[in-house]
């Protein structure tokens, strides 16, 4: 009995962390920018949502969208003008440029909300499902995570600026050659990934209590997703969620919540030494 609620619990914050990870995975994959802003952006997501709730009395789930555009918009703004820049530099040039931007939004965001961690409160009651207990508001919260991460795969694999990015992520030169704006095609790559930390930020705030000091966690949680289900694929992000989220769960149970991190760094390190592309990663872009 107690083993289906720590799985039930792993599904749930599973499908969180696939939602966490798919935009940094989409970026680096596209890129081949580690985007250091990426928790940041999660944070930023959470307190719209949150304040929006707090103050307007708006569902945080009707904020989703909503959030995620304002992120996008953002995301878009600062690659197209700034990141567009360095792109074909070394990687620590674009590694310092997004953490010096991430200092930037950081402490922005202490400035404007202060470091205390806040939590939207929705007592939407508990379902049994075969013993287990399941809060109704991380049920919501895990089928709109899976939605959105499997929005995005259709947008990549059925739309016109879906086929670009992964053709530009393939070989930007011969997508080039067959008049595809690259920079362009940047641009809105890295604004997707806004859109999806800004709809996981809405996300996380019904489920984590949000503060600045959640960015770095967030943001390690995204590396080690990437890494253990595979760069650049949305099914790889989905893969490596939904498996750190059950080791957690189950690692928390066994060893206590205090080491559930280390395990999940612990498996992060033996994949990159046994498999470095991941569980299903593979070279190139779907």
């Amino acid at each position: 009995m107690i083993y289906t609620q720590v799985l039930a619990n792993g599904l749930m914050l599973g499908a969180i962390y696939a939602c966490i990870a798919v935009g940094f995975s989409l970026v680096w994959g596209v890129l081949s920018v580690i985007n250091l802003m990426h928790g940041a952006f999660i944070v930023l997501g959470g307190y719209l949502a949150f304040f929006s709730w707090l103050h307007l009395g708006l569902n945080p789930f009707l904020m989703i969208i909503p959030v995620a555009l304002v992120l996008f918009t953002l995301g878009y703004g600062i690659q197209r003008y700034a990141i567009n820049e360095v792109v074909s530099k070394p990687v620590l040039i674009t590694l310092t440029v997004t953490f010096g931007l991430e200092m930037i939004l950081y402490n922005a965001m202490n400035l404007a909300f202060s470091a205390t961690p806040r939590r939207i409160v929705l007592d939407l009651g508990v379902v049994d499902f075969a013993g287990a207990m399941l809060p109704l508001d991380r049920i919501a919260a895990m089928v709109l995570a899976l939605a959105l991460t499997g929005l995005l795969y259709l947008t990549l694999r059925t739309s016109k600026v879906g086929r670009a990015i992964v053709a530009v992520r393939m070989d930007r030169d011969a997508a080039t050659l067959m008049g595809i704006e690259y920079k362009k095609i940047y641009a809105i790559t890295f604004g997707l990934g806004a859109f999806m930390a800004g709809a996981c930020g809405a996300i996380v705030a019904v489920v984590f209590p949000i503060s600045t000091s959640l960015s770095g966690l967030l943001l390690g949680k995204a590396f080690v997703i990437c890494v253990i289900g595979g760069l650049g694929t949305v099914p790889g992000a989905l893969v490596g969620g939904l498996a750190l989220g059950i080791i957690e769960s189950f690692a928390g149970h066994w060893l206590g919540s205090q080491n559930a991190i280390l395990i999940g760094f612990l498996l992060m390190l033996v994949l990159l030494v046994v498999r470095p592309t991941g569980i299903i990663g593979k070279k190139g872009y779907e």
